[in-house]
């Protein structure tokens, strides 16, 4: 038992509803997910209004987010149909063969019971009903969520959405579970909590460690999935820049600026060669981010966490800010040189926020910042055709650092697919093996089982 009834009593139902939920038929559990969508969009302009109340979020945002959430539980409901997520291998026995090879099946079965950790900026799309709670009821697993305070009433709204649909397909309450309280003490009893299997979590490095240590420390360790910091470098190469310096340059800051910073994926450090282009660049992206205006952010907490970190960068000898944007709290554009960068192992971490540190450097320098940068969720390279060869160059070194390489685009923005890959080596992520956006984030809920020489009439489904 913890300090937290309500917990015990939903953790119980979990694993309570854990054996009947895992073996729904496959049509029977996309039903249940195109449910959860369905119920999410009959909410209409109520859940719009709410979102936008909490978060400060336009209306459009918060619509457009919305409807990204339902066609991510839409994606996993035709996922779960096909069959494919289950992984079924057959190898039939081979009796004559000198040593006999038995028959072997192998499928994958759920975890059990996952906890999720609803995030600051995704009050939907990575929240209550969003990526991590969709991809472990696809797998078949309960979820009990941790409501983030930031958006209570929007949490709130879609966890009724989502009983609806438990109610309606009949199943055990227990399949899904949400809670409120104290994000640390709550949250780490979640975690720590026997009956959760895996855990799913889209924050701050600090807590993302916290809870991995929490459940590392368990007596049954159980697997983290949490998506952490990340600069996401931008490398511009010198025939890009040379070419568009104005284009790019806007391109930076429209990302840069994108709901004022809030992104994990937003693009916090960018590399330009000592080239042409250069100072074209440089004025080009000052006078966009000054004609920029300040947007609210999502929580007291986070704005003043922003400012710390942009008076952090600008404190350090050798960066000098570009321009600010407007406004409270206003974007910021700084700038420094290869030398510097290296020498201040700070100037790498995350300002969560419109800010970014544009650095020129070397061919030489180059080589040993691409040595020095953590794990990241994206990397993205501008370049020419006349850089297909550095770019080349570039590449390899970029799959070791990112989940996902972008060439000329932004790294703000996600396609949610089946080919998506939101994660990366750490910090960007715990665990750089997995997504948590696309189908293939189903996989972190899974385990496989093989059976040998198993009666037929005993095997599953799927497997006979």
């Amino acid at each position: 038992m913890t300090a937290f009834p309500e917990l015990d009593l939903a953790a119980a139902r979990a694993e309570a509803a854990f054996d009947e939920y895992r073996s729904t038929d496959p049509t029977a559990r996309a039903a249940f997910l195109d449910a959860i969508a369905a119920g999410i969009e009959a909410l209409g302009d109520r859940l719009v209004d709410t979102v936008a109340a909490e978060t400060r979020f336009p209306a459009a945002r918060a619509a457009s987010e919305r409807a990204r959430t339902c066609g991510q539980l839409r994606m996993f409901a035709r996922l779960v149909e096909s069959g494919d997520w289950q992984g079924v291998r057959v190898e039939p026995a081979l009796p004559d063969r000198t040593p006999p090879r038995p028959d072997l099946r192998l499928r994958r079965i759920p975890l059990g019971p996952v906890a999720v950790f609803g995030a600051s900026n995704f009050p939907l799309a990575f929240s209550v009903a969003g990526g991590d709670t969709a991809a472990a009821l696809a797998a078949g697993a309960p979820v009990i969520v941790k409501a983030h305070e930031a958006h209570a009433e929007t949490s709130a709204l879609v966890g009724e959405a989502i009983r609806a649909a438990v109610a309606a397909a009949g199943l055990p309450e227990g399949v899904f579970g949400l809670l409120f309280g104290p994000g640390r003490t709550l949250g780490q009893a979640l975690v720590a909590h026997r009956a959760i299997k895996a855990v799913g979590f889209t924050g701050s490095r600090a807590a993302g460690l916290a809870i991995a240590a929490t459940a590392a420390a368990r007596p049954e360790p159980i697997p983290v999935y949490a998506e952490m910091s990340s600069v996401n470098p931008v490398f511009v190469l010198p025939g890009a820049l040379a070419a568009r310096p104005a284009e790019l340059a806007r391109g930076l800051v429209a990302s840069a600026t994108l709901g004022a910073g809030q992104f994990c994926t937003n693009p916090g450090l960018v590399f330009i060669p000592e080239s042409d282009g250069r100072d074209a660049f440089l004025d080009t992206a000052a006078a966009d981010l000054e004609a920029s205006a300040a947007q609210p952010m999502l929580t007291p907490a986070i704005r003043e966490s922003y400012l710390e970190g942009v008076e952090r960068l600008a404190a350090v000898p050798g960066v000098r800010v570009l321009a600010r944007g407007g406004g409270d709290p206003a974007p910021a554009l700084l700038h420094t040189d290869g030398a510097t960068f290296l020498a201040e192992p700070s100037l790498r971490e995350e300002v969560f926020g419109s800010a970014t540190l544009i650095v020129t450097a070397g061919p030489a320098e180059l080589d040993a910042i691409l040595d020095a940068l953590e794990g990241q969720l994206t990397a993205t390279v501008q370049a020419s055709p006349d850089d297909r060869a550095a770019a080349a160059r570039l590449l390899p070194r970029l799959e070791l650092m990112a989940g996902r390489i972008v060439f000329g685009g932004w790294p703000t923005g996600v396609e949610v697919g089946p080919a998506t890959v939101h994660g990366g080596p750490f910090p960007a992520t715990t665990d750089s093996r997995s997504t948590s956006v696309g189908t293939l984030a189903i996989d972190r809920f899974l385990r496989p089982v093989a059976y040998q020489d198993a009666p037929a009439e005993l095997l599953p489904p799927e497997l006979r």
